[in-house]
Formats: C-alpha cells, structure tokens, sequence
C-alpha cells in the first residue's frame, strides 16, 4: 500500500467552492468559452453541476454522459478545486490505457491551462498530479542492482543478457515502467528486479533513485491520482485507506479522507470480482518456487546457501505442484476447459505439507541474517509461499460460502491450470467498501442506462440509494449513422450451425468490401472470428486492406493503432475491443455486430449467478444477462462516432434483435432509432453506406 499522510491532527477543511466556479466555468459563455474558446455543452454544463453537488454533500452518483458530452472535464474541473479547497485527494480510477493516457496528456494540462487563463481561478493552478500503477510495473533499482551482483547464482548466458539490457535502460528511461521497455522483458528476469517486493522499500532504496520510492512520493503529495480498475480493486482487496493508517470508522476508499470517480464504470463489477476472489495458477506457483531455487539450473536467490535441505524442500514442493495439477488437468478439465468445483476435496492436499516445511526452512534461512534486504526478500517469499497453501486449502474447502470456484485450463497451448474464485454477487462488497467508505463516489460512463433506467446497474454495484442523470450525447447521429439489420442470418441456436457461420461470413464479406474507410466487426467468441475470418480474410487482405485480428502478435493498443494509421483496416476483434477502442475519422467508418453480446451461460460465474437469482425468485435472463448484454452492445455500438463530425455505419448481422421480444431493447439503446433491414436479395440496393 502506498502511504500518503497523516491527517489525526489535521484542522477541519474549509467549505468547497466548486459549486461556485463550476457555475461559472461551465456555463454559456463562461469562462471555458471564454477564455479558451471551447463550445458550451449543456450536458457538460448539467454533468459538472451534479459531480460538484455529490462532492459537496459527500453523495454517490450515477451519471450517463453520452459520447462527446465531455465528460472528464466535467469532473476533473470541480474535483480538482474540491481537492485543494479541502486538502483531500481525488482518485481518478479509469479501465482502459487509451483513457488514462487522455486524462494525463490531455485533460489535466487543459484543466491547468483553464484555470492559470483565469484570474479567479489561478490558486488551482499549480495542483499536483500523477499516474499509479501496481508495483510489479515499476523498476526498482536496489534490486537491479543487486541482481547484477548476484548474476552468477541467479541467471544463466540468456537471462544475463535480458538482465544487462534492462540496465542499459534504467539509464535512459524516465518512468522505469515496464511498457516503455520495449520488446517486453522476460517475465523472469524482470521478477527479480522490479519494486513488488517487501525489498523495494524505503530502508533498502535510495528514495532519489528508485522508480517506484519516486513514485510514491508523487503519490503523497498529489491532489489528482489516477489509476486504473484493477489496480483500485487489488488495493481495496488490501485494505485500501484502512490499511494506509486510516481508523476503522475513518472515511476514505484508497487514502484517508479521499474521494473517488470511477470513470468506464460498467466495467466496474466485472474488475471487482476479478480482484475479490481467489487466483492462482501452476504457472505462477512454479514460477514462485523456481525463484527460490530452480534444481535443474542450480539457480536462484538460495544458490550461494548451499543448502541441500533447503534444495531437496524446493524439489519436494516443485513436484507435489506437479502432481497436483496434473492430477486436475487430467480429471476436472480432461473434458472441458473451465470446469466448477461444487464439492470440497476436488483433489487430494498435496501442497500442503511440502509447502509448510519449506516455509519452515526459509524462516530458519531469514532468521539467521541481520536485518536487510536478503532478510527481507526471503521473509516476502515466505509470505508468498503462506498465500499459496492458504489458498489451496480455500479453494480445495471451498471456504467462502459467499464465492463460485472453478478451475480452467489458460495460455495460448491451454498447458496451465487455474484455481479461481468470485463472490457471486458482487453489489455488498461494492456497497461496502466504496459507497459505504463515508466519501463521494461518482460513477461515468457513456452506457450505463437499460432503457433509459439506471436501476440494473445500481443494484449491480450496490448503489441503490445514488442519484441517477443521464445527459445525451450532443452529436447529430440521425445525419451522421445510418443502422442495418441483417434480417436472414440463422441465430447461432439454428439446428444447422454451419449455414449460420456460413451467412455471417457471407455478410461480413459482402459490408467490408462496400465500405471504403475501416470496419471493426466485434465477435463474442474466438471461435466465430476464426472460422469468418479463415472463409474472408484471404479475399479482403487480395483487395489491398490491411486485415487485422486479435489474438496474434500485436495487442490490442497496437492494433486500434495501425488501424488508425491504415485509414482502410478490417479488424476483427472479441470481448476487449467492445469498450474502449477509439479510432476516429474515416479509418473507423463502420462497426459490424456479428452477434449480441450475451454471456456463455455455462460459465461458472453465470451459472452461480443465475442461481442466485432464482433462489430469490427472480429471472435471470431478465435481471442479468440482458441487461449486462444491452450494455456492451451500446459500448460496442459507441465505437463509431468519437466526435462531432464522424460519420459511418453500424451494421447488425444478429437477426434475434428482430425475432425476439428483448431486440427492441437493444434497438432502443441505439442513439438512432431508424433502421434498414437487409436480406441477401435487397441489400445491394439497401446497403447504402457514406461515400
């Protein structure tokens, strides 16, 4: 946890102002027209006053801003004069990189220029803020160092060579963060060296040098953090303000006396599980081991111990790790890739008394040295190896009656294994520990609403009791979309599942090659994109587009990317690309829906979930899987139009949205309502995309 102050003797803060500068900021020809020559937005206008208010009267809220509203202002603007005015903090939590890259570069040096443009306003001038991310990210340079010490016992030719070319780069890097490092290190190497360990520490690192002791010194004078979900949900899983000093009844969600928007919030209760349950994998459990002392290079942080026991007590916990999990790869996950464990003692104990004597010898180990940074290192890997059997033992009990657990087989060959668990529902952890956390807590986003009610994401995140606005989007989108509908295409349910991948990829063909500028087409399994894309992808590459797909050598950053320097790009992308992608202009003229975004059924969170739901006597389809899919296929939908003059197409290929009773809602969450329908006997008459 990173600290921030100590606020025990702190005086009481003085009134905010926001309320009235945002009145003033915000309104027509107020000084963000008139001093930066901004447009008026009155939905930016209505959004800033209601964020204002909340951080005032200490209230959640809920806010639907729609695409261009200019949301980040609106609540950057008041929070950071909130921030100053009570000598809190504001946490700004987002989900995706392209996002927080938009709030450092772009949003905060305008919310700066604004205010040094304005005389009134220049005592905000000089607000402090920065990025956080999780510690794993960070350099440390105290165990660099070391590590190149120590490279004989540690790292063979290759490695050694992965470890001088990071060296190389902490030279020349300003952040020490990893994603600037590129190609990416090796994920063992950069184990030893970067700051997630209890040997990154201020003791141990010269606080003027290391990335991450630099970071944290950011962190406790700031008036604006910004994180990202997972990293606010890992940290809350921590004990959040709690655990940086604050009391049990003091207010605060990360830091004492904080306050919070969460930013792309409907991906919040998704994160959230991910970050309140259980994860652990053989991959990482091997990896934990192997750093200890990898018996078949004779390597590792124990090497110059020379202790047969303790090399004999890494051996013995290495092979019951093997015998574990294979023995569950061969029964739980020898049919299906993800199976649910519904009965304790899925598998026999077979780590724990391995791991219970290792961590015996490394407490002997650490208790023999002064204290340091080996003593440290060692007591952290003791700490690791204690998490590990505890949560064996959890998952293998099934300990939290409130949680699902599962196993699933991971990586690109399907060669790991997983032990996972999630609350089932996730809303009285949410309710407690940020809307019951005694702070505002402002949740935005662009989809947020199922037919115009926001009550199926409150009760999803346990905000019941919050305000709810929706302002839409300003954008002109009957002139500027036009919407089709795929009238003949067979539901993925028809008895003949091949004539439906057949019609897909006919009409995937048929929409790419009639629009000039780039079509995103969005899948909701791997599966369907790769069986299209093998029946389209030669054709449409002959045509001299670029043809981009997910899942090989370039991640998802990088594809949006060269999709926006092509101008001309079909890419296929599944689950991550309905949020978050933003390529404007004509490199992004249409978005192709393959099929509505519902949840496998079967996954064990879904199943538990749909349980859950009926044992209190509702409907699951009704309650959960139509509105989580009504959502994402607005965000996928929202893809198109970024800015006012965007135009293009959104062309529906799932014909259920007119078969069935629930395709209206999805039509409804459109931002035009019209549309045509096409059949493969109209459409090249129909389909009339800009030109």
């Amino acid at each position: 946890m990173i600290g921030i102050r100590d606020d025990s003797a702190s005086p009481p803060a003085p009134p905010s102002r926001a309320p009235e500068f945002v009145a003033r900021v915000f309104s027509d020809g107020g000084w963000l027209q008139a001093d930066l020559d901004l447009e008026h937005r009155p939905g930016q206008e209505r959004m800033a006053h209601a964020v204002a208010a909340a951080f005032r009267d200490e209230e959640p809220l809920l806010f639907e801003a729609g695409t261009g509203i200019g949301k980040s202002l609106a609540y950057l603007v008041p929070g950071i004069i909130h921030a100053i005015d009570c000598g809190r903090q504001l946490i700004v939590s987002t989900h995706t990189i392209s996002l927080q890259e938009q709030i450092e570069k772009k949003d905060l040096p305008l919310c700066r220029r604004l205010f040094r443009s304005v005389p009134d306003l220049g005592g905000y001038a000089g607000f402090a803020s920065t990025v956080l991310v999780g510690k794993s990210n960070y350099l440390c340079t105290s165990r660099l160092s070391h590590a190149l010490a120590e490279r004989a016992s540690l790292f063979d030719d290759a490695e050694y060579a992965e470890l001088q070319r990071i060296a190389d780069w902490a030279h020349a890097t300003p952040t020490g963060l990893r994603h600037d490092l590129q190609p990416p290190p090796n994920a063992d190497v950069w184990d030893s060296v970067n700051a997630d360990s209890s040997a990154c520490s201020r003791r141990n690192c010269d606080c003027d040098r290391c990335f991450y002791q630099r970071a944290r010194a950011r962190v406790r004078s700031a008036q604006v953090i910004v994180v990202n979900h997972a990293l606010l949900f890992s940290l809350i899983s921590a004990g959040g303000a709690r655990a940086d000093g604050a009391g049990h009844d003091a207010s605060g969600v990360l830091f004492p006396g904080d306050f919070i928007v969460l930013d792309e919030a409907q991906t919040v209760p998704e994160v959230a599980e991910e970050n309140f349950g259980l994860a652990l994998s053989s991959l990482g459990i091997e990896r934990t081991l192997r750093h200890l002392y990898n018996p078949k290079t004779r390597r590792g942080i124990m090497k110059k111990r020379g202790d047969p026991e303790f090399s004999q007590r890494v051996a013995d916990a290495l092979d019951a790790s093997g015998q574990f999990f294979g023995f569950l790869s061969a029964t739980l996950l020898a049919e299906h890739p993800v199976a649910r464990v519904r009965e304790a003692g899925a598998a026999e104990p077979l780590l724990r008394d391995p791991f219970a004597a290792l961590e015996r010898c490394v407490t002997k180990v650490a208790d023999g040295l002064a204290e340091g940074r080996e003593r440290d290192e060692l007591l952290e890997q003791r700490s690791r190896l204690r998490a590990i059997r505890g949560g064996i033992d959890e998952w293998l009990s099934l300990a939290n009656e409130g949680h699902v657990y599962w196993a699933e087989r991971v990586g690109r060959k399907q060669s790991i294994v997983s032990l996972r668990s999630a609350p089932v529902d996730v809303a009285p952890d949410l309710e407690r520990c940020l809307f019951g956390a005694g702070v505002s807590v402002v949740c935005t986003s662009a989809t947020l609403a199922m037919g115009g009610e926001m009550g199926p994401f409150a009760a999803r995140i346990g905000a019941s009791c919050a305000k709810a606005e929706v302002a839409d989007s300003p954008f002109d989108f009957e002139r500027n979309m036009r919407v089709f509908v795929a009238a003949d295409v067979p539901p993925p349910s028809a008895p003949d599942a091949r004539s439906s991948i057949d019609a897909l990829a006919d009409y995937v063909g048929f929409c790419c090659g009639r629009v000039p500028g780039g079509s995103l087409v969005l899948f909701t399994s791997y599966r369907d994109m790769h069986a299209v894309a093998a029946a389209v992808g030669p054709s449409l590459s002959l045509t001299g587009r670029p043809f981009l797909m997910q899942g090989g050598d370039y991640s998802r950053t990088e594809l949006a990317q060269r999709m926006r320097d092509a101008g001309n790009a079909v890419l296929f992308g599944t689950d991550s690309f309905w949020i978050g992608v933003d390529v404007p202009g004509d490199a992004l003229s249409q978005v192709v829906i393959a099929r509505l975004p519902f949840t496998t059924p079967s996954h064990p969170i879904a199943e538990a979930k749909a349980e859950l739901i009926r044992d209190r006597g509702g409907d699951p389809f009704s309650e959960l899987t139509l509105p989580e899919a009504v959502m994402k296929f607005r965000q996928g939908a929202g893809r198109l139009i970024r800015t006012r003059t965007d135009r293009g197409v959104v062309t529906i290929l799932d014909s259920r949205v007119l078969g069935k009773s629930y395709g209206r809602l999805f039509m409804e969450g459109l931002p035009k309502r019209s549309f045509v329908r096409l059949t493969r006997e109209n459409r090249i008459e129909q389909f009339r995309p800009f030109t």
